[in-house]
């Protein structure tokens, strides 16, 4: 990537959840998040190289322009992506309040010479968690 004076290549493997880890995150909000993310990565000229929302939370590898820093965009995604939320699925019985969606804090690790194998962990993690789920069922 580029921008004005410099190339660059930043990017990162990114995982936040729901307020109390609610598996709120299928049917018409997940339509609604995965467009928010996309509109709000262009917003901060980043890109969303994979992502991938499961029932209590979400992985996304994100390219970030090293004049951003990691904790301002992922705090920008979260604040903006639930206020949208609100918005749209504010009507329904559920409890979407703003910015009490998501939980404090976040995980994020450098993707450097282990992209392949992080994007594979992105892509597969629906079918690594299913087993789990069931045990805990």
């Amino acid at each position: 990537m580029s921008l004005s004076h410099s190339k660059w290549e930043c990017k990162y493997h990114v995982v936040f959840i729901p307020k109390c880890r609610r598996k709120v995150l299928y049917g018409n909000v997940r339509r609604h998040l995965g467009e928010a993310f996309r509109k709000l990565a262009e917003q901060k000229e980043c890109r969303i190289e994979e992502g991938h929302l499961l029932a209590d939370h979400v992985h996304m590898m994100i390219s970030i322009p090293p004049k951003h820093s990691v904790s301002s965009v992922v705090g920008f995604f979260k604040g903006k992506s639930a206020i949208h939320l609100a918005r749209v699925c504010g009507e329904q019985k559920q409890n979407y309040a703003g910015q009490s969606f998501w939980a404090w804090g976040y995980f994020v690790s450098t993707v450097a010479r282990d992209e392949v194998t992080i994007r594979d962990y992105i892509r597969n993690q629906e079918q690594e968690d299913k087993p789990i789920d069931q045990l805990i069922m």
